[in-house]
């Protein structure tokens, strides 16, 4: 149940980087961009079979396990791409530790 929540509300989102893209056409705002191969992870640091191409904000590389916006517009203004700039995802920060507590349903009042 929570995993899927996360799925399907979180635009921030786990990914180890498994690889390097290279593409020598492409749009000129991308020029000198590096883009990553991420695979997507659960919570638990579990691999998901959702694979994305990223640009590179953390100079991350093989097998880190980074932070990424995976939501068009957020990651569009992160990579400064303007209005007409197509981006899905941006490695933004690496991750060190995720801490899932668990806990008692919470009661909000009478």
């Amino acid at each position: 149940m929570l995993l899927k929540f996360f799925e399907e509300n979180f635009k921030m989102k786990i990914a180890k980087i498994i690889g390097t893209v290279v593409s020598t056409l492409k749009l000129e705002q991308y020029t000198g961009e590096k883009m990553l191969l991420a695979r997507i992870l659960n919570p638990d640091g579990s691999d998901t079979p959702e694979t994305v191409i990223a640009f590179d904000r953390c100079q991350a590389g093989e097998g880190d396990v980074v932070l990424m916006i995976d939501e068009g517009n957020s990651a569009r203004q992160t990579l400064q791409a303007g209005p007409t700039g197509v981006v899905r995802a941006v490695c933004v920060g690496y991750i060190d530790a995720v801490h899932i507590h668990k806990s008692p349903a919470a009661s909000f009042g009478a």
